[in-house]
């Protein structure tokens, strides 16, 4: 995944192979579903060697839900952009590794943190998630305490301006970051990334989503947050 993922697993009882399955599960979503191998079912799917009648049913989910947030999104969110190859990665990493942190919940492991990146999944906290500064590498803007959940941002910090807007076809400038907490590492990552496209507009779209509650930069530097935003006392 072009990515550092991490496992934290505290407590009895979780074999060391239970950890070789996370990371094999992982390996195996990349090699299945990265747009940058050739020989992927994703790469396959864009070139159209095989329809969508032909993928497989993980391949097949992620479609779905590809779909769902572009429609939710009036188009800003789009994995089929015009003139790129088709890339599902916004929901793919997510996706991923919420499949992963289900093979512990699966396995009766209680508490763990699951960090992919930055992105992360936890459960039996309270484990407490730093939100990285937008504009400086080394400092963080925020901390949430979050029980069992899933914290994913979206910026232009590591990759530069290469979330695009499917509904003009250019970078979404609109925000400086946005961190989505959430029930799940599927809809917290899908939807920062959804949102950052969509731009300050997608704050609020974020906030409305069941389950979710968000943080974010906009581009004149202010912080916009809902309510219910779990931090540390």
């Amino acid at each position: 995944m072009g990515l550092p993922v991490s496992l934290r697993v505290d407590g009895p009882g979780a074999p060391a192979s239970l950890g070789d399955a996370v990371f094999a599960w992982l390996r195996e979503a990349d090699e299945r579903f990265s747009p940058f191998k050739p020989d992927s079912e994703v790469s396959r799917l864009g070139r159209g060697e095989i329809g969508r009648a032909e993928v497989s049913g993980d391949l097949a989910e992620v479609l779905g839900l590809c779909e769902e947030y572009r429609a939710a999104t009036g188009g800003a969110f789009d994995a089929w952009l015009p003139g790129r190859a088709f890339d599902p990665c916004a929901v793919v990493k997510g996706w991923a590794v919420q499949r992963a942190a289900e093979l512990l919940t699966g396995a009766g492991v209680a508490r763990f943190c699951l960090n992919a990146g930055g992105d992360v999944v936890v459960a039996g906290g309270p484990w407490r998630v730093g939100v990285r500064h937008p504009e400086h590498a080394g400092r963080l803007c925020q901390v949430l305490q979050v029980t069992d959940g899933a914290v994913a941002t979206s910026a232009r910090y590591e990759r530069g301006d290469h979330i695009v807007d499917g509904r003009t076809g250019r970078p979404a400038t609109g925000l400086l970051s946005v961190t989505v907490l959430a029930p799940t590492l599927t809809e917290a990552d899908t939807t920062a990334t959804a949102a950052y496209a969509m731009g300050e507009e997608g704050v609020a779209w974020a906030a409305a989503r069941p389950g979710c509650e968000v943080y974010a930069v906009d581009a004149g530097r202010r912080v916009l947050r809902t309510p219910g935003l779990p931090v540390p006392v």
